[in-house]
């Protein structure tokens, strides 16, 4: 029975054929039917205000009264429920466990509406708890839920509404779930709860996170329910999608989003297709859209039937989907064959698969404009078919987001984000509207919308409005950065210590810090938090890092992840600050919980291989640079450290294609000695760090030197290391010599146009003897050719090329005293004229040969 009560509450509605059998489910269930009857009305305040959950929360009042004066309220909470499950007859445990989840949902679904779905809650919190409980005041009730829903150093959101509520089903699912065995689907609330906390919340909590795991693991087990439930199947996956996103986990929510979508049966892809943008367009161009279409025909009735779909919200209960009105930009692209494209009639689940798609892709691809376009494109498909609340809203507030830089479209953003905010307060929807497909699709809390709206005020200019509005928001440090600004920096001083005046919080304290760059403040942020402030840590570590203060920053950081492990921003920072006091080991462990958070980050990875080539451990350096170029391909000092590494290990198939790839990315790139390392181990076949004979890589390297010296044809060693890489001249193969004969004579006449060398004797020097040895290799190839009048001509060449440098040599470095050459340079001479004869004679003899 309770599983029958389970799914359609899990659901938010009945079928025709569970209606009929409904009124029987809960009628066996005395206590809890009244309540599942106005749970499922979406009456929550009639379930919370009932006199069965009164008597849970409140007992006898004299009781409660004594047991609660030295235990927090959330212990008092504990105890009242577990009083609740415990202390009935066993034939009535599965109506009292029905009673206690019904309490659950409801608080969960009531507070939603309080700080999500609106419309505004009306419930006190004075009529659920006793008396005794509430004494002294109210404030400091609200300021201890508070303080129990603060979890991991991070603090919930000052102006959360009915935060009571929160705090009971945290306590319901989390505390007393175990003595309700009879329920199977807790988990699955729970997880809904965790997605609630963690929104209110000001980072990411790892506590949350690992309640997250167990409860998708548990919920994961129950394959006969999500086998015969497929649209519940999906809600679920894109839940898990959500929460694993938030987490940095991106591999999961790819396998979740990709089971929501096979069960959906759509094939979603991008495509282009003719239209046209705006009203003045003649000609149809190629426009990104959003092609949708089902695999298999309609389901069967039956199907239909066992997996229900909600019914879609009349389009007059929605947000406003408000027009573009420009002059120029249609407000959606005029496809020529629209026939074509058309979507088929989704509901509701597939709605949230393409949000879901959508989401994923923003997450792990960059801030790009390209990237902006493709989610235009997923918006605008959800967009077209406007039926349910959770939905329609993400999709608005994404397509602001995108919309908000561009000159012809800030204007409908502005609007359309006050017309969420309206919204909210709108009471022509109803909650249960609202509610539907709200837990897969995380719409943003109401104050996200405000903040959203005050960012585009000040975006356009109007830095006081916005003000007002982040003061009335309580978002202090939004405030400070306003009055900083408008250029009130006492203003905003004055603002916080105001703030301070009528409560101290640690988040304030920070902020005061943040303004006055004083430590003292963050020391009273920690203290007043009980040492458990991962804020007042974070920040004290930056401005020792500010200050050049590196050993005290690593400190408070660490102090900071030990508090909170899932801040991804301060590992890389810490990482940071251990490469200044050069604790390489600390960086590496920084720099691993960086890409472990978001796997994507390129320069987390880049730096992570740094420390490693610190460390001497040049293979894990080179796998790390392996994923930092898979994360950002363009970063062209990934590819130098890359380059370097490869080279260091050994991988010179790796290191070739590094080159060609700094070369795509930078015009001018050059690294001569990369080239000789890998012309020694080519030409020398040595064994690379794989184990194979680097002579197989001849053909690919010869292509990189004739990639480099036609880019850099003014460089004399590049045509010298492609000289040998061609055997300098002493192949077996006479092509290869011809070849090396050729570069070697371009390397000696760049290197004499380059000038400089001529005055220094031992420039001199070198040059010569790479003049004798092209010589050499000259009269070598002249008597191999066949062809004497191209043997002549390459005799010529190198003749008179040598002939001018023994001719500079005895200009510029003969004693005028003695008339004889400096003594630096006078054998080298000697073995120049010496080439230059043989040149002669050989050139004569070819010429009366051919005679």
């Amino acid at each position: 029975m309770p599983l029958d009560v389970e799914i359609p509450v899990l659901r938010g509605f009945l079928t025709p054929s569970e209606a009929a059998g409904w009124k029987q489910n809960i009628s066996g269930a005395a206590e809890a039917g009244s309540l599942l009857e106005s749970l499922m009305e979406g009456d929550f305040e009639a379930v919370l205000l009932s006199h069965q959950v009164l008597d849970l929360l409140t007992g006898d009042g004299s009781s409660s009264s004594s047991s609660s004066e030295d235990e927090d309220i959330e212990a008092y909470l504990e105890r009242r429920v577990l009083l609740y499950l415990t202390c009935g007859a066993n034939n009535d445990q599965t109506n009292r466990e029905l009673v206690v989840m019904a309490l659950a949902v409801s608080c969960l679904h009531m507070f939603a509406q309080s700080n999500w779905t609106g419309p505004p809650a009306s419930i006190h919190i004075s009529d659920l708890l006793p008396s005794a409980l509430l004494s002294p005041q109210t404030q400091t009730l609200v300021e201890a839920i508070h303080s129990s829903l603060l979890l991991d150093g991070e603090s919930v959101y000052s102006l959360v509404a009915n935060p009571f509520l929160l705090l009971l089903a945290r306590v319901i699912l989390t505390k007393c779930s175990s003595k309700m065995d009879n329920l199977q689907l807790l988990p699955w609330w729970t997880l809904h709860y965790i997605n609630l906390h963690q929104q209110i919340l000001e980072a990411c909590s790892p506590q949350l996170l690992e309640l997250a795991k167990s409860s998708m693991d548990k919920v994961l087990k129950c394959q006969s329910l999500l086998s015969e439930h497929k649209n519940l199947a999906i809600q679920f996956h894109l839940e898990c999608v959500y929460t694993n996103l938030t987490y940095y986990e991106y591999k999961p929510a790819k396998e979740h989003i990709k089971k929501a979508e096979e069960l959906s049966g759509l094939d979603i892809n991008m495509t282009g297709a003719l239209g046209k943008r705006t009203h003045f367009q003649q000609k149809y161009l190629a426009q990104l859209i959003l092609e949708v279409k089902r695999k298999q025909d309609q389901p069967h009735q039956k199907e239909e039937e066992a997996s229900p779909t909600p019914t879609p919200t009349p389009l007059s209960r929605l947000p406003k989907d408000c027009s573009l009105g420009d002059d120029t930009v249609l407000d959606k692209i005029n496809l020529e064959e629209p026939d074509q494209y058309e979507l088929p009639d989704l509901n509701g689940e597939e709605q949230a698969v393409i949000l879901g798609l959508c989401t994923d892709f923003q997450k792990n691809n960059p801030v790009h404009k390209l990237t902006s376009e493709e989610l235009l494109a997923f918006t605008s498909c959800i967009l077209s078919q406007p039926k349910f609340w959770a939905v329609e809203v993400s999709a608005l507030c994404l397509r602001t987001k995108l919309e908000k830089g561009k000159t012809r479209c800030v204007e409908r953003a502005m609007m359309q984000t006050q017309a969420i905010v309206d919204h909210f307060e709108d009471k022509n929807c109803p909650v249960t509207e609202r509610l539907k497909l709200f837990y897969c699709c995380q719409a943003p809390t109401r104050w996200v919308v405000q903040k959203q709206l005050a960012s585009l005020l000040t975006d356009l200019g109007c830095i006081s409005s916005a003000l007002l509005m982040y003061e009335k928001l309580e978002l202090w440090e939004d405030v400070v950065i306003c009055y900083e600004r408008l250029g009130q920096h006492g203003k905003a001083e004055e603002i916080v210590r105001q703030e301070l005046e009528k409560k101290e919080t640690p988040s304030l304290y920070c902020l005061l810090g943040d303004i006055l760059r004083d430590h003292q403040y963050y020391d009273r942020a920690w203290e007043l938090s009980k040492r458990r402030s991962a804020r007042a840590m974070r920040s004290k570590a930056l401005l020792h890092l500010q200050n050049k203060e590196f050993k005290q920053c690593v400190d408070c950081f660490e102090q900071s992840v030990k508090i909170n492990a899932m801040q991804l921003g301060v590992w890389f920072s810490l990482g940071c600050a251990y490469f200044a006091i050069e604790g390489y080991e600390g960086a590496a462990r920084a720099f691993q919980r960086c890409v472990g958070l978001e796997p994507d980050n390129a320069e987390a990875w880049n730096n992570l291989s740094t420390a490693y080539i610190r460390l001497r451990k040049k293979e894990k350096a080179f796998r790390t640079l392996q994923e930092a170029l898979k994360c950002n391909y363009e970063h062209w000092q990934i590819w130098e450290n890359f380059i370097t590494v490869s080279i260091d290990i050994g991988d010179f198939a790796e290191t070739i294609k590094s080159y060609h790839r700094l070369m795509e990315l930078r015009e001018n790139y050059k690294d001569i000695e990369i080239l000789q390392i890998l012309v020694r181990a080519v030409a020398g076949n040595m064994t690379d760090s794989q184990g194979v004979q680097a002579g197989t890589l001849l053909p690919k390297l010869k292509e990189l030197l004739g990639r480099v010296s036609s880019r850099h044809s003014s460089d004399s060693e590049v045509w010298q290391q492609y000289a040998l890489l061609y055997g300098d001249g002493h192949s077996a193969d006479p092509e290869d010599n011809e070849k090396a004969q050729q570069f070697l004579s371009k390397a000696h006449r760049c290197e004499v146009q380059k000038g400089g060398w001529e005055k220094d004797p031992a420039l001199f020097k070198e040059v010569i003897q790479r003049a004798v040895a092209m010589g050499e290799v000259t009269i070598s190839c002249s008597k191999k050719k066949s062809n004497s009048k191209e043997a002549l001509q390459m005799l010529s060449s190198t003749r008179l090329s040598l002939r001018s440098l023994a001719t500079k040599a005895k200009q510029m470095h003969t004693d005028v005293a003695t008339g004889q050459v400096h003594a630096e340079l006078q054998d080298g001479v000697a073995a120049l004229e010496q080439v230059i004869t043989e040149l002669q004679e050989l050139s004569g003899k070819l010429r009366d040969q051919s005679q």
